[in-house]
């Protein structure tokens, strides 16, 4: 079957916090923007219960409230959302592709947000209970119908314990296997605190999971003890895996550069290694992994798209200037050198109109410019003709050598 091509200006993998936030840039700065995402829009923040530290809500949203509202204010600026998943991309040419099952979507500009899934306990039989069968990664989703009931929480981090203190609101007992010694977590010491005073909670220290047990459905989980190696077999209804989650990169290994996990390095920029193919959220190699992280990650991404992209045109457009002569001022307005050559540049321009094009490139605000011109010192003079850069001007810029460079 022939896919169908389609032309953005920007698209987005990945519709979780870091996806919306890039895609509200992307949409206001008028970008044609696309936002694939192949389950589930606002991705795993959705399932948080409660989002308390997220600046602008004092008393707190639920995850599907703060990113219905993330989804909303993307769509009000044209962002345009399919729900399906990506299998290929091509990410090194000027023209970026990424495809689905059906289309073929052609870019200038691809931000990676896919975000990551959770991590298993690679324990035996782990994969005859997934998800409807026992064994959940959602506490906000599957907590009601667990009411009465006991449960088995994995991990001792913020997101085990602050899921399963959630869960003492419905089930009548909620046990907590940690791997480490009695009284040692990975969570906050509030979170800590509050779930070790917290009666409905019961902890097994040194244990982690060697089996899960039943028949259609979980019935029982197997710990062994990191110390004695004995096996205890605990009657539960529900286990949630609260152990880590793995970036969603598979597609990526050959692209761009991951790290020896699998997240993908960028720069302060949210650049990775391949110009206009940037990276925001939770996919990254970064401190923290939160919300708040992801929208400001989600914040660069989506405006450095935006300057890609504009400079991409300036170069096409006025720098290579369809094969007619075009001379290049590469400059920094914050260098009195520089500011001082800016009258005999624009004199030259008024001169000349007829017969070339100036371009003034100020690399303080446009970096990229530079690069992309091979230029790291400035003031420089750059000279093209036919499309093809003929030279670089970087001393005894003055009326005389400027004019040298016409044809």
């Amino acid at each position: 079957m022939e896919k169908r091509t389609e032309q953005y200006d920007v698209v987005i993998i990945g519709g979780g916090a870091a996806g919306l936030t890039a895609g509200i840039y992307c949409g206001r700065a008028k970008l044609k923007t696309l936002i694939l995402e192949k389950t589930l829009v606002g991705g795993l923040a959705t399932y948080t219960n409660e989002i308390e530290n997220y600046p602008g809500f004092p008393e707190g949203a639920t995850g599907t409230e703060l990113m219905g509202l993330f989804h909303k204010q993307a769509k009000k600026f044209g962002v345009d959302f399919k729900m399906t998943d990506v299998k290929a991309v091509s990410l090194t040419d000027e023209i970026k592709v990424v495809e689905t099952f059906r289309i073929r979507y052609e870019a200038k500009a691809v931000i990676i947000a896919s975000g990551g899934k959770p991590r298993l306990t690679g324990a035996k039989n782990e994969e005859k209970y997934l998800y409807d069968k026992g064994i959940s990664f959602c506490a906000t989703c599957d907590a009601a119908a667990n009411t009465g009931k006991t449960v088995m929480v994995i991990g001792s981090g913020d997101a085990a314990i602050e899921e399963g203190m959630f869960l003492t609101k419905f089930a009548d007992k909620v046990i907590v296997s940690v791997m480490h010694d009695h009284g040692k977590m990975d969570c906050n010491e509030i979170a800590k605190n509050q779930a070790l005073d917290n009666p409905k909670m019961e902890f097994l220290w040194n244990t982690t999971v060697d089996s899960f047990e039943g028949e259609e459905r979980l019935e029982a989980v197997v710990l062994k003890n990191l110390k004695t190696g004995e096996l205890q077999s605990v009657r539960v209804d529900t286990c949630f895996l609260f152990i880590g989650y793995l970036p969603n990169t598979e597609i990526f290994t050959d692209t761009v550069t991951l790290n020896r996990s699998g997240y993908v390095r960028v720069n302060e920029k949210m650049e990775t290694n391949l110009p206009g193919v940037f990276a925001a959220g939770d996919v990254c190699d970064k401190f923290l992994k939160q919300v708040a992280t992801a929208v400001g990650d989600g914040a660069i991404a989506g405006y450095g798209a935006e300057k890609y992209i504009s400079e991409c045109e300036i170069y096409e457009n006025q720098i290579l200037n369809h094969g007619k002569p075009s001379v290049v001022y590469v400059w920094n307005a914050t260098e009195p050198k520089c500011r001082e050559l800016l009258p005999l540049i624009e004199k030259f321009e008024q001169i000349h109109a007829a017969r070339l094009r100036v371009t003034k490139v100020d690399v303080y605000k446009s970096p990229g410019l530079a690069g992309k011109l091979g230029i790291d010192i400035v003031p420089a003079i750059a000279y093209f003709n036919g499309g093809k850069i003929q030279g670089i001007m970087t001393e005894n810029i003055d009326e005389e050598h400027l004019n040298r460079l016409l044809p």
